[in-house]
Order: structure tokens, then C-alpha cells, then sequence
């Protein structure tokens, strides 16, 4: 028989948060800052989000993938400028509800050069447990962010 834990304490309030815009090299230095984030991208003309780990190199942002993967297979079916994209990162600290959340939106690529492709499998070691022998580049065309930051009491507190 297992005993159930349970939390009966409350999680305190975080207060009010004011959020503040970021620039666009501030974001991008704030995403490059961590390695985990989000692509959106469509699949079957539906939205679909994917957990992947990331390294942000000059400017432009890069994941690998494998063969069978959704978004290998519309990089790869994409024109010469790629397919539409949006990447997400953040650090937001559960308990105070500060921190920050930076969105890009540009173009997917496959990254087709044998030595690009080795470079990127020495950056960017994947965190699931499969072969990836492809990378997807992400040329940033629109970067937007915010830090979440307390806000003044209207008391002054």
C-alpha cells in the first residue's frame, strides 16, 4: 500500500508583476543565455509545439533533429527561404513569478553543409536518447521579449 503525500500548505501570492518590453539584443542575449525551449511550427496546417534543446550561434538559432521528425521533413520541403517558424525560451521562477520570456519568429532551414553539420553535433549534444543527423537553423526576423519585474504596490509597500 502506498501512503499518498499530501502539500496542504498554500502557495503564497506572488504579487502584482509589471512586464517590461525588451530589446531585441537583449532578448536574443537572454535567449542565448539558456538551452531549452519551444518550436512552433504547422503540421498538417495545425499548430504544433515541440520541447527542444538549442545553441544560439551568430545571431541565429540552431537545433538538430532526426529523419523522421515533422519539422525535418517541412525544413526540407521548404523553398530557398524556409519555412515559416517561432521559437520560445524563458526562465520565469515558479514561486515569485519573475524573470523573463522571449519569442522568435523567422525562417526554418535545414543546414545542409557536412561541416556545419559537425560543428553543430560538438555544440549541441541532443537530451533525448536517438541519433540526430540533422541541425535546423532559424534566422530571427522578428524578436520580441519581456522581463517580468514586481510592480510597486499602490501602498508603496
Amino acid at each position: 500500500m502506498t501512503a499518498a503525500i499530501s502539500d496542504t500548505s498554500e502557495p503564497s501570492p506572488a504579487g502584482p508583476r509589471r512586464s517590461v518590453e525588451l530589446d531585441s539584443d537583449e532578448a536574443l542575449r537572454l535567449l542565448g543565455s539558456v538551452s531549452l525551449g519551444r518550436i512552433v511550427f504547422t503540421r498538417h496546417a495545425l499548430p504544433t509545439v515541440r520541447p527542444v534543446n538549442h545553441v544560439l550561434d551568430d545571431g541565429e538559432i540552431v537545433i538538430r533533429t532526426h529523419e523522421g521528425a515533422a519539422l525535418t521533413a517541412r525544413a526540407g520541403q521548404a523553398d530557398g527561404q524556409g519555412v515559416v517558424v517561432a521559437y520560445e525560451a524563458d526562465c520565469i521562477d515558479p514561486d515569485t513569478h519573475l524573470g523573463w520570456s522571449v519569442v522568435v519568429t523567422g525562417y526554418a532551414r535545414l543546414v545542409t553543409d557536412a561541416g556545419e553539420l559537425a560543428r553543430y553535433e560538438k555544440l549541441l549534444s541532443p537530451w533525448v536518447n536517438r541519433t540526430m543527423d540533422y541541425a535546423v537553423r532559424i534566422r530571427p526576423d522578428l524578436v520580441t521579449g519581456v522581463r517580468l519585474t514586481a510592480a510597486e504596490r499602490p501602498d508603496g509597500a
